[in-house]
């Protein structure tokens, strides 16, 4: 099994930034990609960003040029920094890591941490 923690959600203005760092545990073989999803009320979770093992990235269109995905493979953890943020930005952000066995590939979530844009 894989646990997975969130941290540094918050609320801050509209421009400004902030780091959301995501810790793994248990068992982590074999988690080829991690990334960072989001959710508002009312509307379906989608994802943010995304990054390999080996380092490539994608990121949704919405927050190119303004998020960066990282990965330290050596502490298990995963960071979004997030910078000129906008009101739409407002969302629960969710960890998520994906783990390919075969033909079978294993999703796991974190609790989720809440980001608020304010005006």
């Amino acid at each position: 099994q894989v646990q997975l923690v969130e941290s540094g959600g918050g609320l801050v203005q509209a421009g400004g930034s902030l780091r959301l760092s995501c810790a793994a545990s248990g068992s982590i073989v074999s988690l080829g990609v991690m990334g960072w999803y989001r959710q508002a009320p009312g509307k379906q979770r989608e994802l943010v960003a995304s990054i390999t093992r080996g380092g490539n990235t994608n990121y949704a269109d919405s927050v190119k040029g303004r998020f960066t995905i990282s990965r330290d493979n050596a502490k298990n953890t995963v960071y979004l920094q997030m910078s000129s943020l906008k009101f739409e930005d407002t969302a629960v952000y969710y960890c998520n890591a994906k783990r390919l066995i075969i033909a079978t590939v294993n999703d796991y979530w974190g609790q989720g941490t809440q980001v608020t844009i304010s005006s």
